[in-house]
């Protein structure tokens, strides 16, 4: 197939008039009759960042305007501006009439559209982009659709990336990530990036933070799919009513083509019934759905499970399998598959997708048969320990669920993150004494928030439901993580079950602005071989 890459960079008045077009109605204050031809090569919202040629994005920030540092970006060689009308003052009190502003109301909206047209992305630009949202599940469908994709294109010459919370990858570049999802200048030269390298298809976790700060704009998803929608992040959203209107911002006709909606509660029926264009529905359960698409026949499979994929109208089936444990597994697996298989049937891109090749590579190749860093992440079997990143209610229940073995304890390391949702720490703390037979509570991220305040609130739950429910769990309190870490591993005996929760991936903590070096995985390692364990590395 011939690649879309197209040429990079605009000029002002190409750009505005394409801002015209989608209804930003710019205003543009020039610096000469020449100012329509200035040439934009690339765009940039950070300062640090930007580069000659550069069309700089001035937004507000928590603690700055992005023109109030329109020196640095002149000195940097940026050819214009794209700000509101507070950063127009700025501008011109700092640089005068040096260079041309485009100002417009909502520029954090209209970033995104911007850096589209100077990037040349497009609804039908490669790479093909699968955008997951939900609360939980993001990470690993992500990382399934890739391995998916990777079967299908691979054989093609075509390459896969990747964007989310653990990496940005392009092929087997690897680029580390700061956050789930970057902002919107990033993503459209990330494109632009992926084109150069021959990636075809791009698997993109969207969080609701992406969504409400306007980073996907400009965007548009061959498939995006749903994976389900508990409670989180209401310290940016408030109420769940605001996070799910969040996460519904992702189906609509105007950005996705196709939308995969897994269906297995009651958020994700009202997301299938509130999506436009074409939307297909998963059930993952086993209950009787009316999905267009059902798992069933699961049964154990090693560590993960084996499944059936059926379709309501067809009555096609195909058998698949994840290596990971847990129920929920199955239902990421389930919908990484279905995505993919829709995009073989719907859309622009037949050619890349054909959808015998995606049937023969879940069927045969294994795809969902990989580790995923920090999610359901075995160190060892004797005792089994784990890491997860499960950090809200809903996500701890599944974790333990997937974990708890017919004999042996269950011991938990759990703790919060520092300034954020306050109100799910007694349900956490909870959950675990309910769940665990030893539960240890420590530190997560406390950021700028005081350690202790925040483990006060997880053993406020932990204690209440202890003394209500009669539980005989075991419950400590031990900070710093390494030392909570080799309490859990000093508990343990071959039979028993360790499970760190929380982190995941995560390689430092944040303490008060300070970064302390921890890696959940290396820690559990080391201290399982230190009291003669062995783990799954080799190491005894």
């Amino acid at each position: 197939m011939v690649s879309r890459a197209g040429a990079v960079g605009s000029d002002v008045g190409t750009l505005t008039e394409q801002l015209i077009a989608a209804g930003y109605r710019p205003i543009v204050t020039p610096v000469a009759k020449s100012s329509d031809q200035v040439r934009l090569t690339g765009a940039a919202m950070s300062p640090k960042l930007v580069e000659p040629g550069d069309l700089f994005v001035a937004v507000t920030g928590a603690r700055a305007h992005g023109a109030d540092f329109i020196d640095e970006v002149v000195d940097r060689g940026a050819a214009a501006v794209l700000t509101d009308p507070a950063g127009v003052v700025k501008v011109r009190e700092a640089a005068g009439y040096r260079l041309p502003v485009i100002e417009v109301a909502g520029v954090r909206d209209a970033a995104g559209p911007a850096a589209a047209v100077i990037y040349g992305t497009t609804a039908t630009s490669d790479p093909a982009l699968f955008g997951v949202t939900g609360t939980n599940g993001k990470t690993t469908t992500t990382y399934f659709l890739r391995s998916l994709l990777r079967a299908v294109l691979t054989p093609q010459g075509r390459k896969t990336g990747l964007i989310g919370t653990i990496e940005i990858a392009a092929g087997e570049e690897r680029i580390a990530s700061e956050m789930t999802t970057p902002e919107a200048v990033a993503l459209h030269k990330l494109m632009h990036s992926f084109r150069e390298k021959n990636v075809a298809a791009a698997a993109m976790e969207v969080s609701s933070h992406a969504i409400s700060y306007q980073r996907i704009s400009g965007l548009y998803y061959d498939v995006a799919g749903f994976t389900n929608l508990t409670q989180d992040h209401l310290d940016l959203h408030g109420t769940m009513e605001e996070y799910f209107a969040a996460k519904a911002d992702l189906f609509r006709r105007s950005r996705t083509r196709t939308s995969v909606i897994t269906v297995d509660d009651v958020p994700g029926h009202q997301m299938a019934a509130e999506a436009t264009g074409h939307v297909v529905t998963l059930s993952t359960t086993g209950k009787p759905a009316q999905a267009h698409w059902e798992v069933t026949d699961a049964e154990p499979a090693g560590l993960g499970s084996a499944f059936t994929l059926v379709h309501r109208d067809s009555g096609e089936r195909i058998r698949t399998s994840t290596a990971l444990p847990g129920a929920f597994n199955v239902s990421n697996a389930a919908l990484a598959a279905v995505m993919v298989l829709e995009a073989a049937v719907s859309g622009e891109r037949r050619q890349d997708f054909q959808r015998h090749d995606v049937v023969e590579a879940l069927e045969t190749a294994q795809p969902f048969h990989i580790q995923v860093p920090g999610r359901m992440q075995v160190i060892a079997e004797q005792p089994a320990a784990i890491v997860d990143f499960a950090h809200n209610p809903d996500a701890m229940i599944r974790a333990l669920e997937a974990v708890r073995r017919p004999s042996g304890r269950l011991i938990m390391v759990i703790g919060a993150a520092g300034e954020r949702d306050v109100t799910k720490r007694p349900t956490m703390g909870a959950i675990a004494v309910r769940m665990a037979d030893h539960v240890i509570i420590s530190d997560d991220d406390p950021h700028g928030e005081d350690p202790a305040e925040i483990r006060a609130g997880l053993l406020y739950g932990a204690r209440d439901a202890i003394a209500t429910g009669g539980l005989t769990t075991v419950l400590e309190e031990i900070a710093p993580r390494p030392a909570a870490i080799d309490a859990a591993v000093a508990a343990a005996g071959p039979e028993d079950t360790i499970l760190l929760a929380g982190r995941g991936h995560e390689v430092h903590q944040d303490v008060a602005g300070t970064r302390v070096e921890i890696d959940d995985r290396e820690e559990l390692t080391r201290t399982l071989q230190a009291r003669g364990f062995n783990t799954l590395d080799g190491g005894a």
